[in-house]
């Protein structure tokens, strides 16, 4: 055996784990036989926006998938009551239990009968992973009952049979059927979705991104690619003061500054009461959004000036009010402003806060920074997500790649370097991260922050944004907001074949997934771009999207069959489906399917387990020739 110094290093590294020949060849051939296991279902969504209670419920439900099995393995035994009944009950376990019991339905006959059914689904979910797997997917506290309970073997005598009876009947004697049927449905929830992608925007607009947060923070198995509005609070939480007065506005602006002041422990208390000094307003939360516009876009006319590699010039607009007459002129038209006071602005410098405004800043920051739930959820979003992510042979990204308007990779210039493509979500990505982790980050990374939420070349953002022109003009024609040629080529089978190898993807199964510009599927247009080619997932899930859309959410469901897209309708609320086991109407919408059914070992684990075999066989060789010497 040809072998390097560094090669036997490692080597002698692998073998303080795998002590002995018996026991290299025992994991050897537990990683084939685990590569040649069906690949894991992954799920993906986006745009999230806070709306919890339907998020939770179709997390709880596996986007329906849950349901399809239920109704595969038992339409023959249960009626459409029953199976409904099952289904709630392992969506809201606990919640469930607690109305069956105060129905007095909680029978010795209704227990057994649950239990089994329970155990015949986890069974049924449990077939394409490991023992192992299964084992350590089970809550610790009824593994080895749910062990057992799982991998029955028939025997002539039905000695298993008899044996599990008597685990159940132990079960109930004990009084532990409440429990053990709740750690059954979340196996069954656990074992039903392998992996989840959340394809950027879980915050701003609905009541509950911090309930999202905590959510998400319990999944066994998950990743996060940033959206603008996730970025937007990251920023913030980094201290960016221009980041907190934008976060502060989207929340008086949806009506949701509990999400501040009960989920964050952020209080608005000194802006309001200088609002309602400042300005005439009877109600003290429009007043404290005319404060808070005004300083943002005195914070952001500062940064757009200390950064003119940004080419934002020309969303200076501060400056060019007319305060005597309360005009703006904007290519070439003079536009009354809705609002005719500003108190605050000082005409000779009018990006500069006053002392007042520069107070409540310093103490907005201090408040994000110090906020220690806040803190945790950043922190989340950083360990668990990042620009854009490979997975299995798909490019996710919440925006876009900027384009040029021949659809060619857009080049930018940052810190007198020029980036493009992947080299630009790259450098986005590090920089984001020296903002928030780094000790000695500069007023420019936090600049940075600000950019990716709102800049006209952000991926995140990818188009001109007009919250100055939204706030104080009447004429609709001025908030239009340009976008990137990127929207215009996400039709382009070629353009979007050309960015997949941009970032090393080259299989004919490989898709670009995206979410952030919501489809407007009431108008027939089609989530699926280029010939299936690119994927928009962005269906609705935040209200105020679902007129439009005409559904509330998308979920792209991708197993080892293939690719299917789930709509889903408007939820009804947990108490509905309490009372009445209503689910979320989904339909289901066939993107890909492939012609042989995908393994492990056509999936980036797979590569990865190959390369532990191949380091493991080197070491069997290394035992065996004797270069090192058996522990065991």
């Amino acid at each position: 055996m040809n072998i390097t110094d560094d090669r036997i290093k490692f080597l002698r590294l692998l073998s303080e784990k795998y002590r002995s020949r018996q026991q290299v060849c025992t994991e050897i051939i537990n990683l084939q036989a685990i590569l040649n296991l069906p690949k894991g279902t992954e799920h993906f969504m986006s745009d999230l926006h806070g709306e919890y209670e339907a998020f939770s419920h179709i997390l709880n439900n596996s986007a329906g998938v849950i349901r399809e099995k239920v109704d595969m393995l038992f339409e023959g035994t249960l009626t459409s009551r029953e199976r409904s009944s099952l289904c709630t009950l392992i969506y809201y376990p606990e919640e469930k239990l607690e109305k069956i019991n105060e129905e007095g339905r909680n029978t010795e006959e209704w227990y057994r009968f649950v239990l089994q059914n329970l155990i015949d689904l986890a069974k049924m979910l449990s077939s394409k992973y490991t023992r192992s797997k299964v084992r350590k997917a089970m809550p610790s506290e009824y593994s080895y009952i749910l062990d057992e309970l799982l991998h029955a073997q028939a025997d002539e005598d039905n000695n298993q049979f008899v044996y599990h009876q008597k685990i159940i009947d132990t079960l109930l004697k004990l009084g532990e059927g409440d429990d053990f049927i709740i750690a059954l449905s979340s196996l069954i929830k656990r074992l039903a979705v392998d992996h989840l992608h959340i394809v950027g925007d879980i915050f701003d607009r609905g009541e509950r991104p911090d309930a999202i947060l905590n959510m998400l923070m319990q999944h066994h198995s998950l990743d996060i690619e940033w959206g603008n509005h996730d970025i937007l609070w990251m920023g913030a939480a980094c201290g960016s003061q221009a980041c907190i007065a934008a976060v502060v506005r989207n929340c008086l602006s949806y009506n949701n500054i509990s999400v501040l002041e009960q989920g964050y422990g952020i209080s608005l208390r000194p802006l309001v009461l200088f609002a309602e000094k400042m300005y005439d307003e009877t109600d003290p939360n429009k007043a404290a959004k005319k404060a808070i516009s005004i300083i943002l876009f005195k914070l952001e006319g500062q940064i757009i000036r200390r950064n003119p590699d940004y080419g934002m010039q020309e969303r200076l607009l501060l400056d060019k009010v007319n305060f005597d007459d309360a005009t703006i002129e904007i290519d070439g038209v003079v536009h009354e402003l809705k609002e005719k006071r500003f108190p605050t602005i000082n005409r000779m410098d009018p990006y500069a806060l006053d002392p007042a405004e520069r107070e409540i800043m310093d103490e907005l920051e201090k408040l994000f920074r110090e906020s220690e739930q806040l803190q945790r959820h950043v922190t989340f979003l950083y360990n668990h997500g990042s620009m854009y992510r490979k997975f299995n042979g798909n490019l996710l990204f919440h925006g876009c790649v900027p384009l040029d308007e021949d659809g060619n990779l857009k080049a930018l210039h940052f810190g007198g370097r020029i980036y493009q493509g992947k080299s630009y979500m790259d450098y986005a990505d590090s920089i984001a991260r020296r903002a928030y982790f780094s000790d000695d980050r500069t007023q420019k990374e936090l600049d940075f922050m600000w950019y990716l939420w709102c800049g006209s070349n952000s991926p995140l953002s990818g188009r001109v944004v007009k919250t100055f022109e939204r706030t104080f003009l009447s004429d609709e024609s001025t908030w239009k907001e340009p976008k990137n040629p990127y929207y215009r080529y996400q039709d382009s089978e070629p353009v979007c074949r050309m960015l997949l190898r941009e970032f090393g993807l080259y299989s004919e199964n490989s898709h670009i997934i995206n979410g952030h510009t919501p489809i407007h599927v009431m108008e027939g247009e089609n989530p699926l771009k280029a010939n299936g080619r690119l994927i928009v997932i962005d269906g609705g899930f935040c209200k105020a999207y679902q007129k439009t859309t005409g559904i509330a959410g998308y979920t792209l469901i991708f197993n080892s069959h293939g690719m299917r897209l789930k709509s889903h309708q408007p939820f009804s609320g947990m108490e509905a489906a309490l009372s009445e086991n209503l689910d979320i109407d989904s339909q289901s919408q066939q993107v890909a399917t492939l012609d042989k059914r995908l393994m492990v070992a056509d999936t980036d684990t797979g590569e990865m387990l190959k390369e532990q075999i191949a380091d493991l066989e080197d070491l069997l060789t290394a035992y065996r020739e004797g270069l090192i010497a058996a522990k065991a």
